[in-house]
């Protein structure tokens, strides 16, 4: 099947529906944020540049002249501008809440909570989101999408150093963030009746989180990249399955063919088990605790 017949098979109706996205200027958040706007969707983004953010609003108003579309500054990493965030969104909870954003080979730092910087963006932000507004939500029937990944597998959670804030490998520090989001969600959610779950990922596509190497390398490696792994166009039907598949504990949706090439398919995970997912729950609620004691201070 390919690309359009799945859409006319699979996607469904948003009109009168809206969908809050952070990150939605990235290679994937823009074809993801096509795609809404394509079925009707109202969308909120949530994203650090306002520049970015207005340029992108203006293009697909541009191809989608009745899209209503809002802009709410989040900087994942600073978790005031998050509660900001997350205060704005209460006031207009939406239907569907999809956590895209993500930090891969960025400069590493502490930030004023305490947290290193990745763990922060692809994790501890995400879930201090979606847990402040899980009562919202609720009332909407509503749906949390959680962008993971497949460097879930390159780590195991360590207690003693659960941030990672002192392995400098990239890859292992997102890898430790993207497993406490999605073990941490699995149990967030296990228990929940008024509000949905669905747990993503891309597969492998070229887009600025693969764009980490050196300028000579990456020079080289960018046009194969773009040949041997999805586009964004489609990588981005993974997660537009989210808002119309759930995904019970421990399955996820993502490419059918070892989990980097083609159209969605939704497949049970064996790379954790219930004790090491109990363990990553117990650390973001002491996570979470810490950040609002943090903001009360």
């Amino acid at each position: 099947m390919n690309y359009k017949k799945w859409f006319l098979k699979n996607a469904e109706s948003l009109s009168g529906k809206t969908v809050a996205v952070t990150g939605s200027t990235g290679g994937l958040g823009v074809w993801l944020c096509r795609h809404l706007a394509s079925l009707g969707a109202d969308l909120v983004l949530l994203n650090r540049s306002k520049a970015k953010t207005y340029e992108q609003i203006n293009d697909l108003k541009s191809d989608f002249p009745n899209i209503k579309t809002e802009f709410i500054p989040c900087d994942l990493s600073d978790i005031k501008s998050v509660k900001a965030a997350t205060d704005a969104l209460i006031k207009n909870c939406p239907d569907y809440l999809i956590h895209n954003a993500g930090a891969y080979s960025i400069p590493r730092y502490i930030t004023d909570c305490g947290f290193d910087n990745v763990f922060m963006i692809n994790f501890l932000s995400p879930y201090y989101i979606t847990k402040t507004l899980l009562p919202y939500l609720e009332q909407k029937s509503g749906r949390v999408v959680a962008v993971g990944s497949i460097a879930h597998n390159y780590s195991k959670t360590n207690p003693k150093n659960i941030d990672f804030r002192t392995v400098k490998a990239a890859s292992k520090a997102y890898g430790n963030a993207k497993r406490h989001l999605m073990l941490s969600f699995y149990k967030l959610f296990e228990d929940e009746n008024g509000v949905s779950l669905s747990v993503v990922h891309p597969g492998i596509t070229f887009t600025n989180i693969t764009a980490h190497y050196p300028k000579v390398i990456f020079a080289i490696i960018k046009h194969p990249m773009k040949i041997v792994f999805m586009r964004p166009k489609k990588a981005a039907l993974c997660i537009l399955r989210g808002l119309f598949e759930k995904t019970e504990y421990s399955f996820w949706i993502g490419p059918r063919l070892f989990d980097v090439w083609g159209l969605p398919n939704k497949k049970k995970l064996k790379t954790f088990d219930k004790f090491e997912a109990d363990l990553v729950f117990k650390t973001a609620e002491e996570c979470y605790g810490k950040v609002l004691d943090f903001l009360t201070r």
